[in-house]
């Protein structure tokens, strides 16, 4: 666990809400005595939580120039791990890797939910971008039901610089795509894997599909176009499941 600050009265609220006795610290604008404020104030004290008073200027130091509107708190979330701890964790493995590559996924849910079904699955850690992406919130660990403390997220940069180190490490790269000519259930999904997902609504970015070594698809029988991010996820990381299960040993 590590001590991490978020900002702003949804944040917080939700802070409370899912992971009150994580919350450590409290600060809150000396300027501000709104409703809404002063009932996240007693929120917090009712919570054993020290409430400090600080000014505008404080805030916006302790947020690194975040929109905070008037709040800050410090809670204690899963640590996120970065590029070399993913390399140093898949040097280290005595089985074919499998890894779960969101590219872009914003939504909390979403991650929570792919969490907690890449720890029933086995993986072996999610991978995550800086930028444009959900990390480990409060609301992410309240869906991930504990996933969010056992499995490993890795934080990286650059997505596509990390795609080709996992394909230099002798891990193939395959993004889930629509178009893709090839099912996943016609894919050898036993080899060492990093599996791409997109964002909501948008899918796999030009230059993350490029990376690819292929695409692979979820078969649509109906009139939908596409799964809930996380639905498609499990539908993929549970079919690995199975071809892993049914693989020779020392495959």
């Amino acid at each position: 666990m590590s001590g991490r600050r978020v900002f702003g009265l949804h944040a917080a609220k939700s802070a409370l809400e899912h992971t009150p006795d994580k919350v450590t610290a409290a600060w809150l604008d000396s300027q501000r005595g709104d409703a809404r404020l002063n009932e996240l104030r007693r929120q917090l004290q009712e919570a054993g939580v020290a409430v400090r008073s600080a000014s505008r200027k404080e805030l916006d130091q302790l947020s690194g120039g975040q929109q905070h509107q008037g709040v800050v708190l410090e809670v204690n979330l899963p640590r996120e791990l970065g590029e070399n701890e993913l390399w140093a964790a898949l040097e280290g493995m005595s089985e074919p890797a499998l890894f779960l590559v969101l590219d872009h996924v914003q939504d909390p849910h979403n991650l929570g939910a792919c969490l907690r079904t890449a720890d029933a699955a086995g993986v072996h850690g999610v991978v995550l971008t800086k930028d444009q992406a959900v990390g480990i919130t409060p609301t992410v660990a309240k869906v991930a039901s504990g996933a969010a403390e056992t499995m490993p997220v890795y934080r990286v940069t650059n997505l596509a610089r990390t795609l080709e180190g996992f394909k230099q490490r002798g891990v193939w790269v395959a993004g889930a795509a629509g178009e893709a000519d090839q099912s996943l259930y016609q894919s050898d999904l036993t080899l060492s894997l990093a599996l791409v997902i997109g964002a909501e609504g948008k899918g796999l970015r030009r230059l993350t599909r490029d990376t690819c070594d292929f695409l692979i698809k979820i078969p649509m029988k109906g009139q939908v176009e596409s799964l809930n991010l996380s639905v498609a996820a499990g539908v993929m990381l549970y079919e690995a499941v199975r071809q892993r299960s049914h693989a020779k040993p020392g495959r």
